[in-house]
């Protein structure tokens, strides 16, 4: 079933809907400024070659999803890791919708929280935030999370902090 957040917010124009090959190429083109340039995905060759994260049917068809504005252009994604008990989101939001102000992001975070409430009705929803994105933070808070813990992790480029956020706010099913 395509969830819509129409039904709660009449104001997000989003949908999500499974991940098409054509997005995950969409996405690898996907560039962010610095500092969160770290969030760029590699060339889709190069995804497609190593069978990485989206580039692997199987891990695209259960774990992510598309956020499609209503115009049917792709404005995010969003990935549901399988940890035990707990729906632990992954997302990105478009570059040019990043860091305006306006509250954009705080509603995409709200339209996941739904998606994986309808999901996983019973499970907690976490997710984890580099503990230098103050932008992120600030937007997750407002969506209704909540800093529980703080550990280093390894990444890609080394060992960094983490935030591990739980969400506390309202349940978003109607």
């Amino acid at each position: 079933m395509i969830t819509t957040n129409k039904k709660i917010h009449a104001s997000l124009p989003w949908r999500v809907v499974p991940l098409t090959e054509a997005n995950c190429h969409e996405l690898c083109t996907w560039r962010y400024s610095p500092p969160y340039d770290l969030y760029n995905w590699s060339p889709w060759e190069n995804m497609l070659q190593d069978q990485a994260e989206f580039a692997d049917p199987q891990i695209r068809a259960e774990q992510y999803r598309a956020v499609l504005d209503e115009d049917g252009l792709l404005s995010g994604f969003v990935q549901f890791f399988p940890i035990v008990g707990v729906t632990r989101l992954g997302l990105g939001l478009r570059p040019d919708l990043c860091g305006k102000g306006s509250g954009i992001g705080t509603q995409f975070v709200q339209l996941l929280v739904q998606e994986a409430q309808r999901r996983m009705p019973q499970q907690e929803i976490d997710l984890e935030v580099l503990v230098w994105n103050k932008r992120a933070i600030q937007t997750y808070e407002r969506a209704g999370f909540t800093i529980t813990d703080t550990y280093d992790k390894r990444t890609p480029t080394g060992i960094a902090a983490f935030h591990c956020m739980v969400y506390n706010g309202p349940s978003l099913i109607r």
